[in-house]
């Protein structure tokens, strides 16, 4: 009885395999932007400290030396009127820069630039999101610019804010998508050829 038991079981699994549909995996490649990693990003963001550094040093620092302000640093953990400047100075150049360009010059001269993942045109609320709060989030803490090491998309905290990806202009790179489809000729349930 045991080896009737087995029989039957193997015929019904014969059986069951003969009338389930057969799948072919097909590969189709395609060129996407490659994202930028993190060493192409930093050297971006020294390039832009040292715009953002030139422009605070020929315009800002002259204005507090001819009214006799402070430049110095302040007693315990608070902002100096200067020091407030050059970070609304600093972020609105990532800002500005970053929405009618979608680059800054830091990131032009490296042939990098910001696009959001749905591959729509960047908007202000995106971008004050994410130059403003997550870059200041990110400049705070240091470490979530160390994301982009990690991140499959090299993604920094400030990206992941704000849905948007950093590519390089002129680098692509190949990627294979494999998509299951049924055999022709094969027949689905139902009834229905392909």
């Amino acid at each position: 009885m045991a080896d009737s038991f087995e029989e039957n079981h193997e015929r019904m699994n014969v059986e069951t395999a003969s009338h389930s549909p057969v799948y072919e995996i097909v590969q189709t490649e395609r060129f996407r932007k490659q994202y930028a990693g993190f060493w192409t990003r930093f050297w971006a963001y020294v390039i832009d400290l040292l715009i953002v550094s030139a422009i605070s040093g020929i315009i800002i620092k002259p204005i507090f030396r001819v009214v006799d302000a402070t430049i110095s640093n302040p007693p315990f953990l608070l902002f100096s009127p200067y020091k407030i400047i050059v970070l609304v100075l600093f972020l609105a150049y990532f800002t500005v820069m970053t929405r009618i360009f979608s680059q800054t010059i830091g990131k032009m001269i490296i042939g990098i630039k910001v696009v959001r993942k749905d591959g729509e045109k960047l908007t202000w609320g995106t971008v004050l999101f994410r130059e403003g709060i997550g870059r200041f989030i990110s400049k705070l803490l240091l470490l979530p610019y160390l994301l982009v090491i990690f991140m499959p998309k090299k993604e920094a905290l400030h990206d992941l804010f704000a849905d948007t990806i950093v590519i390089h202009e002129q680098s692509y790179e190949k990627e294979v998508i494999e998509v299951r489809q049924l055999r022709e000729g094969e027949q689905l349930q139902g009834g229905t050829i392909v």
